[in-house]
């Protein structure tokens, strides 16, 4: 018990570092950590941006704002950034300041527009979303295989923190091996040391969305499409227990039984298993990027060149801060 007491907000410690050298039990830790007092108004208008960003995801904070008071909500801009910023919402369109990582953690290059994914794991990716409850809400992280659409690991927490996301990150290479590229957004989450250091020890190459360029990742938005209108908002999910109950069977429906149109109607599940009727590409131009590649790409098209030239780009320093190169600033990969 004393030493639980010693865990807590450290400026060079995350508290998966903190739990590591303390001999403590993240789960432990998590148990204890007390519930923030919830503003009912303030989360009647975060279920009504999950919503309306959900089915508009370019809505920054200012068209936000014309849709709540259409709806009769008297709400400034600046309450409607302080809810977007704790749900983890940004609009998708390209412009400064629209993913902030934490000032001392390094910021990845992104690897993957041009790339053909062919195979599964060769890439996955993550992200993180907000769920709202009756009485309160949650935060979502998965990883997803690129090839083949699956879900391979996910997690839910009351926090934002790093501990949930890495907690995610070691089930999925546990249980399904490693993968060539891993990326991700430029939240402090993601470019923490605990999380970067687990796919550093794993030999994973480390790739992470540009600034502003939300299609970077456009495979995870989807997903978050899918599970909220096919599920969330459907059972209107009232506690953590419910939701964690309620996602294990969506997921599982997800991975093994739902068809998906850009598999040829095959699941997750099958084409990850046969390593066939699946594929990915974020296209070099940018108006492109929404489209996936019309015909799904087969182990057999991969050049051992691809990975070569994705590995060597990975070396390059990027400085925390540094603007991405537009897509059509970007040379086609070989």
């Amino acid at each position: 018990m004393i030493r639980e007491s010693w865990i807590g907000d450290h400026v060079e410690l995350s508290q998966v570092r903190q739990c590591s050298l303390a001999g403590v039990s993240r789960a432990t830790v998590y148990a204890h950590q007390k519930p923030v007092p919830i503003d009912l108004n303030d989360l009647m208008l975060s279920a009504l941006i999950d919503e309306e960003y959900t089915r508009h995801p370019f809505y920054g904070s200012r068209r936000m704002v014309v849709f709540l008071v259409r709806l009769g909500h008297d709400i400034k801009r600046r309450g409607v950034q302080k809810l977007m910023r704790a749900m983890g919402l940004v609009g998708m369109a390209p412009g400064p300041n629209t993913s902030r990582a934490h000032p001392e953690h390094k910021v990845y290059p992104y690897l993957l527009r041009g790339v053909p994914v062919v195979r599964p794991n060769q890439v996955w990716s993550t992200d993180i979303t907000y769920v709202r409850l009756a009485h309160g809400f949650a935060y979502l992280v998965a990883i997803i295989d690129w090839y083949s659409r699956r879900v391979l690991s996910w997690r839910i927490s009351n926090s934002m923190d790093a501990v949930f996301c890495v907690d995610c990150l070691e089930e999925a290479l546990r249980h399904h091996g490693t993968p060539e590229i891993f990326n991700s957004d430029q939240g402090s989450q993601f470019t923490s040391l605990a999380f970067t250091d687990v796919l550093k020890r794993a030999g994973v190459v480390i790739s992470m969305d540009g600034r502003g360029r939300a299609f970077d990742n456009i495979f995870v938005e989807r997903l978050w499409r899918s599970v909220k209108y096919e599920d969330i908002y459907l059972k209107g999910y009232a506690t953590m227990g419910e939701l964690v109950v309620g996602l294990t069977a969506y997921f599982a429906f997800y991975n093994e039984e739902r068809p998906h149109q850009s598999l040829g109607n095959q699941t997750p599940d099958a084409v990850y298993q046969t390593a066939s009727g699946g594929g990915a590409m974020i296209l070099e131009k940018y108006g492109d990027s929404l489209r996936e590649t019309s015909d799904p790409l087969r182990s057999s098209d991969v050049s051992g060149s691809i990975v070569k030239d994705v590995k060597a780009t990975a070396t390059r320093e990027v400085k925390t801060g540094q603007r991405r190169a537009a897509a059509s600033e970007m040379e086609p990969a070989a």
